[in-house]
């Protein structure tokens, strides 16, 4: 009962500081980088060794002026998800634009299934938000349920205020059959690191081997879905604009493994070419190909 008041109050708190205006926000980021960078130093050692791993050919001073962007973004990144609690369509239409909108149109208003892959990259939670508040296209919001069911249902509440349908995870396959018949959408984590007994397919990303999750490609083929890429970028604090670029239009003919290396591939362009916005505190090598029993290695 204290559990569950104590997230109440959480909650409340978490929703009148999303009423907040940015600039109030911002400040807030800045204080909290000064906090997480300096004083608490979160995740600080995964956040090196990833960069060292994927930017060997960098110097320790451009890593390290990498590591102090992406505190920086990530710090922005937590105050921009509670500004989504409460945002409105109208600041959302000015936070995230479309570069390509004749594309995102006809892709939203199509009779066509389509899975839009992104990564950890500059504010995934914003782009669901951002197109889901544009198209009455049956959009899929895939969530891992948290362990705190008030929490959960709160930010269950969030990630749906507009068009979309929230799924968990494990019951994704279930609702695709359900709408097997009917158009929808739905935006997938391609970076998302496999439970250890699905981690079977390894591919080399950021110069490592890395386990992929092979969701994507697996729900392609089965539900014959158009494959694109968002293709997110930071314009500046607190405006990004996103990209559709066409992967894989006819799934059920790409050859195996064609997807995934599609999307993975792109993530990787988009990450070396401003590497500060991708999600680097994620510990996102648990895993290595000796460590599996039959992994693949492509």
């Amino acid at each position: 009962m204290i559990k569950k008041v104590v997230s109440y109050i959480g909650i409340f708190f978490l929703y009148l500081l999303s009423l907040m205006p940015f600039w109030f926000l911002y400040l807030m980021s800045d204080l909290l980088y000064l906090l997480v960078y300096h004083a608490v130093g979160y995740r600080r050692k995964v956040v090196r060794q990833n960069l060292q791993n994927a930017f060997p050919e960098k110097s320790p001073e451009q890593r390290k002026e990498i590591e102090r962007k992406f505190y920086r973004h990530f710090c922005d990144l937590v105050v921009e998800t509670v500004k989504t609690i409460s945002i409105s369509p109208k600041q959302l239409s000015k936070r995230i634009v479309a570069t390509n909108p004749e594309l995102t149109n006809k892709v939203l208003g199509s009779d066509r299934k389509v899975i839009a892959v992104a990564g950890h990259y500059c504010n995934w939670e914003l782009l669901a938000l951002g197109i889901t508040s544009i198209t009455k296209k049956k959009f899929l919001i895939i969530y891992k349920p948290l362990t705190n069911k008030v929490f959960d249902r709160f930010f269950i509440n969030t990630r749906s205020r507009f068009s979309g349908i929230p799924v968990a995870m494990k019951l994704v396959l279930r609702k695709m059959v359900e709408l097997k018949n009917e158009p929808f959408m739905t935006v997938l984590l391609g970076d998302q690191t496999p439970v250890r007994h699905e981690a079977t397919y390894f591919t080399n990303f950021l110069n490592q081997p890395t386990p992929v999750f092979l969701g994507v490609e697996k729900m392609a083929k089965s539900f014959d879905c158009e494959v694109y890429f968002c293709d997110m970028r930071k314009v500046k604090r607190g405006y990004y604009t996103y990209t559709g670029v066409p992967l894989i239009m006819d799934a059920k003919a790409a050859a195996p493994y064609e997807i995934t290396k599609a999307h993975v591939q792109y993530l990787e362009k988009v990450i070396k070419e401003q590497p500060e916005y991708w999600l680097w505190s994620h510990r996102r090598w648990k895993f290595k190909p000796e460590e599996i029993e039959g992994a693949i290695v492509d």
